[in-house]
């Protein structure tokens, strides 16, 4: 283009920067940045929309959401495209109560102008609310999509059927599903998913064949939330006879997240042998999510030996997870034996592997409220404390014994 005396313009800007986005890595990022200086030379990245756009699209599918978020802020010119790309962008990365935020600040300038969000950002704004837990949040945008065009649409209502799901409230999600006048493979997956993560193992069960009932065909997600539930419930009949289905009848291949099922199937029973039995037979390797579950129904059985066995799987898959450590070492001390469980958090300090504290979240009124477990730096730690032993105290008057055995007091805290 250079050698024959063309100049580029913004579509030629639009298409490299996509090229860039749609295979992320470290050359990607340089030629972008190049193309980034080029655009700045000619004041696109301010005036042109779609350039600018174009821009935050590839550093935020790059991993560079800050700097997505600087092109965003010295745009000159923002529709409604740039704004949900940013909010994409910060999920994408992880980034959720950014996200929040940027909607936030969308939906009031929107207001301003007189111009409504699209469906694009409702559906990131209800996934973001999923993955955060604020139920208080969610309510709000369900409430907009029945005032606004988004009553009938499909997506949007997967959407507040996860999200609902997510946040405890099945009937909810229940709701939004028996009123959805036309549904699609997702929406029955979101349905059976929600009812089997929420201990309904029947509902789910008996959504999943009535789905099949209505001429939809189970695809691997169905099967994974009838595992679930089977699993949840002790279903373990049920649960093999819906994997033999899904494989012999459905000729679905299963996927390591059902092998998964079926160790957690087992082990919730106590059956351990037969869940290490369903680990050496997998077709694939077995990855932490699947180990842990193993390991931590080791803990509660108390399986000293199965335990060490299923740590050095996961120390191979995964030699910097500290907690597995912790849960080993918890497994020890468990059962007693003090001097071992300091020697695993011996090897944790050796190896550098250090302990991430755990935290929590609520929302109250529609904020967003962080508690770091051992934090005693909130304004109100006193008050929460206190109110903390009192719902101790009413516990233990309740009969509640909790488990201290794996408590961390011991040497490496």
């Amino acid at each position: 283009m250079r050698e024959a005396d063309i100049e580029p313009n913004y579509i030629t800007f639009i298409t490299l920067l996509s090229a860039c986005a749609h295979y992320p890595s470290e050359r990607s990022i340089s030629f972008g940045t190049t193309i980034h200086a080029y655009t700045c030379k000619l004041g696109l990245h301010v005036n042109d929309v779609m350039v600018g756009t174009a821009l935050i699209d590839m550093y935020a599918k790059c991993g560079r959401v800050d700097s997505a978020r600087l092109v965003f802020d010295h745009m000159g010119i923002r529709n409604l495209v740039s704004w949900n790309t940013m909010v994409d962008g910060y999920m994408r990365n992880g980034r959720i109560e950014d996200a929040l935020q940027v909607f936030d600040e969308c939906f009031r300038e929107m207001q301003l102008a007189g111009v409504e969000p699209d469906y694009v950002t409702v559906i990131a704004v209800i996934a973001a609310c999923a993955n955060l837990g604020t139920l208080g949040l969610g309510l709000w945008v369900h409430r907009f999509v029945m005032t606004r065009g988004f009553r009938n649409n499909v997506r949007v209502s997967n959407s507040l059927i996860d999200m609902y799901s997510r946040c405890g409230c099945i009937e909810l999600a229940r709701q939004v599903f028996d009123r959805m006048r036309h549904r699609t493979l997702v929406s029955w997956n979101s349905i059976i998913v929600g009812f089997a993560v929420n201990g309904l193992a029947d509902e789910a069960l008996s959504y999943f064949n009535s789905m099949q009932k209505e001429g939809f065909e189970p695809d691997g997600v169905s099967y994974t939330g009838a595992l679930t539930a089977c699993s949840h419930a002790g279903l373990i009949d049920e649960g093999l006879r819906i994997f033999e289905n899904m494989r012999r009848v459905r000729r679905i291949l299963p996927r390591i997240e059902h092998y998964g099922c079926l160790v957690d199937l087992y082990s919730r029973a106590g059956r351990l042998e037969e869940a290490l039995n369903v680990l050496k037979n997998m077709p694939m390797k077995p990855n932490e999510v699947v180990l842990g579950s193993l390991l931590a129904a080791c803990r509660t059985r108390g399986d000293i030996g199965l335990a060490e066995n299923v740590m050095n799987f996961l120390i191979d898959l995964d030699p910097g997870g500290e907690s597995n450590y912790v849960l080993l070492s918890n497994i020890y001390a468990a059962v007693g034996k003090w001097d071992v469980a300091n020697k695993v958090r011996r090897r944790m300090k050796e190896r550098g592997i250090q302990k991430k504290p755990g935290f929590s979240s609520i929302e109250i009124d529609s904020s967003i409220y962080k508690f770091v477990a051992g934090d005693k730096s909130h304004e109100e730690n006193d008050h929460i404390y206190a109110a903390l032993e009192l719902l101790s105290f009413e516990l233990q008057l309740c009969g509640y014994a909790p488990d201290l055995s794996g408590k961390e007091s011991y040497e490496g805290d």
